[in-house]
């Protein structure tokens, strides 16, 4: 298993901060397991539709840290 490096961070996500960056690299998630979070987070429902199951594990925890806030949730103090 390879370390994920800034990188390979930024070749995923594109330009995000340097926290977050961090944040990733440090659940020592592989690449490919930052490919399928990043997928989750901008495809879901495609996914849910093809019958993939839900994330787990590392994946999971990437797309907690990848996902953004929706508009409800930011008006719930």
């Amino acid at each position: 298993m390879t370390s994920l490096t800034r990188e390979d961070v930024l070749s995923v996500v594109g330009p995000v901060d340097e926290v977050l960056i961090a944040e990733i690299i440090a659940t020592q998630a592989t690449l490919e397991e930052l490919n399928r979070a990043w997928a989750w987070v901008n495809n879901d429902e495609a996914l849910i539709n093809e019958g993939r199951p839900l994330p787990s594990g590392r994946t999971a925890e990437l797309v907690d840290l990848l996902a953004f806030p929706d508009e409800e949730e930011e008006r719930t103090p």
